[in-house]
């Protein structure tokens, strides 16, 4: 039976406490709503339930646990996880797993601006549409959307990859479209399953690094 904490009752720096040295594995948590930072710095193997909405950085730090929130979530959801998985129901703002190393962030629905900016490890799942410049900056790992993406994806990319079903309203800087080989549609395939989607990898284009800004060129001096 899970361990049950009710935040209109209990203040939430009060529930990390008590994530943080759980003696349950099975946790549920009520009326969340919009707290901040909910259910952050977990070190172990729980799952986390949260019944509502959650305001900023949900989950922040993960390692291990699994994480769903049974609503939205505010700014910066999953932000620095290490590994675990965090799923939200509903729709992330923006920022959603911002520089996270490792782990699966899942969003069943729309995810905004800036989604998977700083990526360095993470994989991401989002069931919708994601905003402008998500995985901007991406060094490491994999962006899925199965919707459409907006202005700016890729931009300043590294070595992330993104996977989009539908249309891609403008590419960033050094970010291009790339053939989708076998070895691509397979780990697509993986991390669909591990999201719990349906989508085919056949119906995606892949987009990575360019990799032209990663060395100074005299002949855009000018520019500097």
């Amino acid at each position: 039976m899970a361990t049950l904490i009710d935040l209109a009752e209990t203040p939430v720096r009060e529930l990390n406490r008590a994530l943080h040295t759980p003696t349950t594995t099975a946790w549920r948590i009520l009326n969340p709503r919009g707290a901040h930072a909910v259910a952050c710095g977990i070190r172990e193997e729980l799952g986390v339930d949260v019944e509502g909405h959650v305001g900023y950085y949900c989950a922040g730090m993960n390692q291990r646990a699994r994480v769903t929130v049974h609503g939205n979530a505010g700014t910066g959801v999953a932000e620095n996880m290490m590994s675990g998985t965090v799923r939200v129901r509903g729709n992330a703002s923006q920022s959603a797993g911002a520089t996270a190393h490792g782990g699966l962030l899942v969003i069943d629905q729309d995810a905004a601006a800036r989604c998977g900016i700083s990526m360095k490890g993470v994989d991401i799942v989002v069931g919708g549409n994601v905003g402008h410049m998500s995985a901007f900056m991406g060094q490491a790992g994999r962006l899925v959307v199965c919707g459409d993406a907006g202005d700016s994806l890729g931009d300043s990319l590294y070595e992330a990859r993104i996977y989009v079903r539908g249309t891609v309203k403008s590419l960033g800087a050094d970010c291009r479209e790339k053939e989708m080989r076998p070895e691509h549609h397979a780990e697509l395939a993986e991390l669909l399953i591990a999201a719990e989607r349906e989508e085919d990898p056949a119906d995606f284009r892949r987009y990575g690094s360019a990799r032209e800004l990663y060395h100074f060129k005299v002949d855009n001096t000018a520019a500097y």
